[in-house]
């Protein structure tokens, strides 16, 4: 199919570059790059039915094993990213963030390996992040030369954990996250303040005549750094009060984007595509560029899938009509409520980029924490989008692996309760539903709680006629109460005619009263955490609690 053409002529903004044209090819189908237009998408029922994905941040900035963000805070004097910088390479005037990149070899990277145990952990797709906010691209890239095929490890990352993802028969996705490095670098563009190095500029405004002789010779920085425009007046605290704006992102950067993210998806035809963005990707460049790429990635997708649109595209803070057009994704966070449209939780067990410092004091979020926070998604209509930090030579730790294959064990016995499961009306019981969330990182609730849940926490899901109450902590008295399922309660239809313990061979013995319905426990619990109560009888499709 011949893709359409969309010349869109802007006007001069204020920022004061000249007025000039975005060219935005996308591939003819029903989608037009509007909101009306892609207010007619349906989220494809693999990802509502998956539930669980796993993650990897993966790119040069995870070479330090440093933590997040080392690209942009490896220029920060007084930050601890700078400091060890300093110290393993040197002053950043002398070795920027660019010399990383060939230290980045990737020389222990076995994508079938660790697709084998994220599939045992009970991912249902996996994404790969194509690049982030440090502007690299992580695969054989025509619009970028920054590239993981040109430097550094040498490969297609992107290419192989396509491969292996299939090949183990996950829904495949990227990540990107480029949008944010025309500010986010500008720290690039400073000095010191004091010191024995005050006044000497960073590396960040180097052209490539300054290459000559230089291991990066023929290379243009500005097209990793893209800093040729002026800065904010404060780039290491662009929230400050006093802090003026500094050129908004031009077109020519705006159409490297599109021609990019375009690239990367006809390249690789991924399932999900999530932009790391709160609304659309460069909306002060012009929304319509983000509209164009949404709309290709359904038409295309609609191309390859006989006419069905399998795609799923994720943006952050949407309002109710964008969350029609898109799955909602909450960053390190959760809904307080089912949402009546399926939306996703993306986190991290601990930094999303590889920090040795957590790994070293054991300090990852543990598997309980991992299962309780997945079994809350599901039951508000979510999934679960868990980041797992790769090391810098491309494998995980030991840590890592003991809570993938704890996960696995769950899985293992509970799953049944979350693949292909539906919410019901009320997300569950509990202290947990009565109480106000915490806050989380960006206004939502957050995703793992500070204070433990109790035995009289419960949580719903909704599958083939059967409702799953999952316990998510294990009483002592010998019994659970079902409150929501009282004899007496108003809007349950039906009687209880069976009810089970995933994990856990025979029925249990169960009476409803006025209480709820109390169900006798096995002398032992299957498992360690989040106890599947299977109940059967009632009309779940009338019943509205």
């Amino acid at each position: 199919m011949l893709p359409l053409r969309i010349p869109l002529l802007l006007l001069t903004i204020a920022s004061g570059f000249a007025a000039d044209q975005l060219d935005l090819p996308m591939a003819e189908g029903p989608f037009k790059p509007s909101w009306q237009s892609l207010q007619n998408y349906q989220t494809p029922d693999w990802f509502k039915n998956a539930k669980f994905g796993i993650w990897a941040h993966w790119g040069p900035q995870c070479q330090a094993e440093d933590g997040d963000w080392y690209a942009q805070r490896m220029y920060i004097p007084g930050h601890k990213n700078y400091e060890n910088h300093v110290k393993r390479y040197g002053h950043p005037s002398e070795f920027g963030f660019k010399d990383i990149i060939p230290l980045w070899k990737a020389e222990r990277f076995d994508p079938d390996k660790l697709l084998a145990l994220y599939k045992k952990a009970g991912a249902q797709y996996f994404v790969a992040m194509a690049n982030h906010h440090d502007n690299f691209d992580n695969w054989n890239s025509k619009h970028q030369p920054w590239n993981s095929v040109a430097l550094g490890p040498k490969q297609d990352l992107i290419g192989k954990w396509a491969e292996a993802s299939r090949k183990v028969g996950l829904r495949f996705g990227v990540s990107i996250h480029m949008s944010r490095a025309w500010d986010w670098f500008e720290v690039a563009q400073l000095s010191d303040d004091t010191g024995p190095k005050a006044g000497v500029p960073y590396d960040g405004n180097i052209t490539k005549a300054d290459g000559k002789g230089k291991w990066w010779e023929g290379l243009d920085p500005q097209d990793l750094y893209a800093q040729q425009h002026k800065p904010n007046s404060n780039p290491r605290n662009t929230k400050s009060p006093d802090n003026k704006p500094g050129d908004r992102p031009s077109i020519p950067y705006g159409q490297k984007y599109y021609n990019r993210a375009r690239d990367l998806v006809d390249s690789y035809q991924p399932d999900l595509v999530y932009f790391d963005d709160h609304g659309l990707p460069l909306k002060n460049v012009d929304q319509r560029l983000g509209l164009s790429l949404v709309a290709h990635i359904y038409n295309a997708n609609m191309a390859r899938n006989q006419g069905r649109n399998e795609a799923v595209v994720n943006l952050k803070k949407l309002n109710e009509m964008q969350q029609k057009c898109v799955v909602m994704d909450i960053e390190r966070g959760v809904s307080s409520k089912v949402e009546p449209l399926p939306w996703q939780t993306d986190t991290c067990i601990g930094n999303w980029h590889y920090k040795r410092e957590i790994f070293e004091r054991h300090g990852y979020r543990k598997t309980i924490q991992v299962v309780q926070m997945l079994v809350d998604i599901v039951s508000k209509n979510g999934n679960l989008l868990l980041s797992i930090p790769v090391r810098g030579d491309g494998t995980i730790d030991e840590d890592e692996v003991a809570i993938l294959e704890g996960m696995a064990a769950w899985m293992a016995i509970n799953s049944e309760a979350i693949y292909n499961t539906r919410a019901w009306t009320i997300c569950g019981e509990g202290p947990s539903t009565q109480e106000v969330g915490e806050p989380g990182e960006f206004g939502h609730t957050k995703d793992v709680r500070s204070k433990p849940y109790t035995a009289e926490d419960f949580r719903f899901t909704l599958k083939d006629g059967h409702l799953y109450a999952i316990a998510l902590a294990w009483p002592t008295s010998g019994k659970v109460i079902v409150k929501t399922l009282a004899s007496n309660a108003k809007g349950i239809v039906g009687e209880v005619q069976e009810v089970s313990l995933l994990g856990h061979a025979g029925k249990l013995a169960f009476a409803r009263t006025e209480a709820g319905l109390e169900i006798t426990l096995p002398a032992k619990k299957p498992g360690d955490y989040a106890f599947a109560f299977k109940i059967s009888g009632l009309d779940l499709t009338a019943s509205r609690p």
